[in-house]
């Protein structure tokens, strides 16, 4: 299985909306992002759907992205409502990929 290691910098996140540009920046959303979590999930629920044009960052069909959260401690503290969303809505792109018949994409790793 092909797994994708993406490194998220969380020193820059401090509120819902530099999340948001984090995320974009990192994995190339496109200019229609809706930068609210529903237009997250599904982006991020299209990581194996290259012609999606969703992220410019891709896996093979049945890959795992893994989403290397480094300082994410420092999100928890400052700006709960952005950590909890990360952790709900990455289980939430899990959870509606495998309703579908697909696996799982998302992987987090804490640092």
């Amino acid at each position: 299985m092909q797994y994708e290691t993406i490194r998220i910098d969380c020193s820059n996140i401090f509120d819902e909306d530099s999340f948001h540009n984090v995320f974009a920046a990192t994995f190339g959303f496109p200019v229609f992002y809706g930068r609210n979590m529903d237009a997250w999930v599904d982006c991020m629920t299209s990581l194996d759907e290259p012609d999606d044009g969703m992220t410019t960052v891709t896996v093979e069909k049945g890959g795992i992205v893994v989403l290397q959260l480094d300082a994410i401690a420092q999100v928890r503290d400052r700006c709960r409502r952005a950590y909890d969303d990360l952790l709900e809505c990455s289980a939430f792109v899990n959870w509606r990929r495998m309703q579908s018949g697909f696996k799982p994409i998302l992987c987090l790793s804490f640092a």
